[in-house]
């Protein structure tokens, strides 16, 4: 299935101040195929930590910034993806595309196509909302929880208003 999206030029990040990460891109996952997902990828990719950090709204990994050096310089990875319509990920045009699952189910598929594992959950305001329900999916993949400004789901099933 083919999802409309637009895509914004690389050069209109050239010049970002205090954000010398190169982008990585992954246009094929399940399910995602027509969409082109951004991630940043920085620190030791053989380090037995990664740190995956999901931004909220209207945000996108420019958020963690200031978090990402810490994070190398203690030998860490840090994966940041733009969440698809944030950032340089490309930016489905029709809203009704933009659901919880959708979302979720990418972000799963990202954990997935890059192999993280023993990974510090790093979340903020939807990155959280997100984030924090899947953890108890793949548990053998996530390690510790590193929870900002958010809301803490309670098993409870999605309302209407997260559903459309």
């Amino acid at each position: 299935m083919s999802i409309e999206a637009l895509r914004t030029p690389d050069e209109r990040f050239s010049l970002l101040p205090a954000f010398p990460y190169e982008a990585h891109y992954v246009d094929n996952l399940d399910g995602y195929e027509s969409l082109r997902m951004a991630y940043i990828d920085q620190g030791d990719k053989n380090s037995k930590t990664t740190f995956l950090c999901l931004h909220g709204e209207p945000s996108w990994s420019y958020l963690y910034r200031k978090m990402i050096p810490v994070f190398t310089v203690a030998g860490y990875r840090v994966v940041a993806p733009d969440l698809f319509g944030f950032g340089r990920s490309d930016k489905p045009t029709n809203e009704t595309t933009y659901t919880f699952d959708f979302h979720r189910n990418s972000l799963i598929r990202l954990i997935e196509r890059l192999d993280l594992n023993n990974v510090t959950l790093v979340c903020q305001d939807w990155g959280g909302l997100l984030g924090l329900t899947i953890p108890m999916d793949m548990q053998k993949r996530f390690a510790r929880l590193l929870v900002m400004n958010t809301a803490i789901p309670i098993g409870e099933p999605l309302s209407d208003g997260f559903k459309k």
